[in-house]
């Protein structure tokens, strides 16, 4: 073979997907099949990276939002050299495998993002934009652009249809991300077949609408038209640029292409024959001629290309060595070295000062104080800053050109807000959270898991967190959303009592990072518990004794989180004047309190003590886990109602006698 055309390079990603797609039988090969020109051409000719370094920290981002087409990746990281050799192309949607039916980050070298939930890859990649436009307005110096790279995302007309791409685009435009190219796979398949019937938009007019630069449409299968489009997006450096392709689904098969066949479904094995003979690609499956590596391989410069960088960064570290050494300790995700003790001082300042006050005041103080020691620390709020409390002393906007910007108003956009937020977390270099009414978690709900799945670093925070909000109501009053929370694998829900366990909760969310964490606060004042040495380390085991019984082996264990350990501590004091013995557990985090070692737990909740009562003003079924059926629950089992918190916690049985009542009809059996 001679050297290689683009379209032979290009078939070669049709036929690894299909090929897969067909061992796997399952899978969509329809949509690589479609897109691998475009593909082609920005691998081979633009796109910055390093397949022997997936995580060199200047390259370019590439998101599959259409993660369903996932091979369409897998192909273009294999043939370009990283760490994901053919046997793993065989095995693709097994077991253990490197390419699992989407694209997850956590297990694929070179995947930057977990995709599949439509929309949410190209809300994460407005995320990757934001962190290069913060980091190079923060750090970069004239002749000294440490960092410069690109976000690229394709999608789908099922991105497109999803809600988050509306709210995602929106805030793109607004804040100028000139360094984020959209592919958009404009073939009129979805799964239901041609989308006439339901998508009609005028999509770039819409784009254009939000601000964006829009090219196209362009014949998505020639390569002349996808590069004079890439070119023009590289001229536009102040908004984002949306380029619409014209192309096939299914493209090369006889009787597939252009049809929702080809979309979630193996060709057939006739079938992929009959498209080897179509696009002449004489070659068995899984085979790839060295001519073919070779050509997608003659680019391949990522090393080279890293090399350039690191002599420029070697540069700017001589003569800025300060901002050289801190954007090294953010790019490898480490605190400063002082920073623990510096938050335990501060955690030990609150518990020493015992402020009386809401939950999410004191979360206010505690991002005070921590940004002020971590300039990674970037925060936004869904329009609801005053409420949530979001906003400190020195929060600059993300709007603009600001070199200290470091807080981002989303607006009402609770669900593009938090998959940004992922991004911003999985581009490196930043501790994001972000901010809405707790009952509003509910909008951002996929994007929450997604944080878990992909192990992101990112912080979830909620305020306004039971009955205790007051007159709005039922519709704003959340209940089952602290249990539907902690039942999402590897988060970690946070609902402090008090200033210190609220400053507390925050030190342990940045200090985790291998996952996210949601910290959940209080509208309403929350009296502060006395605690020593002891207790305070306890918080951070999610679950700890807060007041031990009087004279010894207790009889009954109270449970308690958020602004009800203040009524169950009360409650405590008339059980130990009634004579039964009680211990006050506060559990601010079960996730984190169910990691511990069972020697731990036994030691908080001995399994000898039967008699539990547990009190928390959200879902009450959560509770039996931890008190059985011998024991009881003070909790909600309805929505709330619209009237002062004060009137409705003693209407909703939140009261200390009510606790009181509940743990001696326990205790009487």
């Amino acid at each position: 073979m001679s050297a290689p055309t683009r379209r032979q390079l290009a078939n070669a990603i049709r036929f690894l997907a299909a090929d897969a797609v067909q061992a796997a039988n399952s899978g969509h090969p329809g949509m690589p099949m479609g897109m691998a020109d475009i593909a082609e051409v920005l691998w081979n000719d633009y796109l910055r990276h390093n397949p022997n370094n997936p995580k060199w920290f200047n390259r370019d981002r590439f998101v599959l939002s259409n993660g369903h087409g996932s091979m369409l990746q897998y192909a273009l990281l294999h043939l370009s050299g990283y760490e994901l050799p053919i046997e793993e192309l065989k095995n693709f949607r097994q077991l253990h495998s490197k390419t699992p039916g989407h694209p997850e980050s956590h297990i694929t070298p070179g995947v930057e993002t977990t995709t599949g939930p439509l929309g949410q890859g190209f809300a994460n990649a407005v995320g990757f934009a934001l962190g290069e436009k913060l980091l190079a307005q923060r750090y970069n110096k004239p002749e000294l652009q440490v960092v410069d790279h690109r976000t690229w995302v394709f999608m789908g007309d099922g991105c497109m249809m999803e809600g988050i791409s509306h709210e995602a685009a929106s805030l793109a435009g607004t804040l100028g991300l000139g360094k984020l190219v959209a592919f958009w796979d404009d073939n009129n398949i979805s799964i239901d077949g041609e989308t006439e019937g339901w998508f009609t938009d005028d999509t770039p007019a819409r784009f254009a609408a939000y601000g964006w630069h829009t090219i196209g449409p362009i014949d998505g299968h020639d390569p002349e038209a996808i590069k004079a489009a890439i070119d023009e997006a590289l001229e536009i450096t102040d908004k984002p640029t949306l380029i619409a392709c014209k192309t096939k689904i299914g493209f090369g098969s006889p009787n597939k292409e252009g049809k929702e066949s080809s979309h979630g479904s193996a060709l057939g094995k006739d079938e992929v024959e009959a498209t080897r003979k179509a696009l002449d690609w004489p070659y068995p499956a899984f085979e790839i001629p060295e001519e073919i590596y070779a050509g997608w391989r003659a680019n391949g410069t990522g090393s080279f290309r890293q090399g350039e960088w690191e002599q420029l960064f070697d540069k700017y570290a001589k003569q800025f060595p300060a901002e050289a050494a801190e954007l090294a300790r953010r790019s490898h995700a480490q605190l400063p070295d002082d920073f623990l003790a510096k938050a335990d001082e501060y955690v030990a300042k609150i518990q020493a000062e015992s402020p009386n006050i809401a939950s999410r005041k004191a979360s206010q103080n505690a991002i005070e104080t921590f940004t002020a020691l971590l300039p990674e620390i970037v925060g936004g709020s869904a329009d609801l800053a005053p409420s949530n409390l979001t906003l400190w002393k020195n929060a600059k906007t993300a709007v603009g050109d600001d070199p200290g910007a470091n807080y981002v108003h989303y607006g009402v956009r609770e669900f593009a807000m938090s998959a940004i937020a992922n991004g911003l977390a999985l581009h490196g270099g930043f501790i994001p959270f972000d901010a809405t009414f707790l009952t509003f978690s509910d909008y951002a709900r996929n994007a929450l898991r997604m944080s878990a799945l992909m192990q992101a670093h990112a912080i979830h925070v909620y305020t306004h967190d039971s009955i205790g909000l007051g007159e709005d109501g039922p519709t704003h009053q959340p209940v089952e959303h602290m249990a539907t929370l902690r039942l999402i694998p590897h988060n970690d829900v946070w609902r402090p009592c008090d200033a210190t366990e609220s400053a507390a909760s925050w030190k342990a969310a940045i200090a985790r990072q291998d996952g996210p964490s949601c910290l959940v606060f209080s509208r309403q004042n929350l009296k502060p518990q006395p605690r020593g040495k002891a207790e305070i380390e306890g918080i951070y085991r999610g679950g700890y004794v807060l007041a031990e019984a009087d004279g010894g082996m207790p009889k009954l264990i109270l449970i308690a989180t958020g602004s009800e350990v203040g009524i169950a501590s009360e409650a405590r004091e008339k059980l130990q004047v009634a004579g039964i013995p009680t211990r006050l557990v506060s559990m601010p985090s079960t996730n984190v309190f169910d990691r511990q070692d069972l020697a731990y737990r036994e030691s908080v909740l001995p399994r000898s003590i039967r008699a539990r009562v547990a009190v928390e003003a959200g879902s009450a079924d959560f509770w039996f886990k931890y008190v059985g059926l011998d024991g009881a629950i003070v909790g909600m089992t309805t929505f709330g109602e619209s009237a002062p918190a004060e009137k409705l916690f003693p209407f909703f049985g939140f009261t200390v006698d009510h606790v009181v009542e509940a743990a001696q009809g326990v205790i009487e059996g």
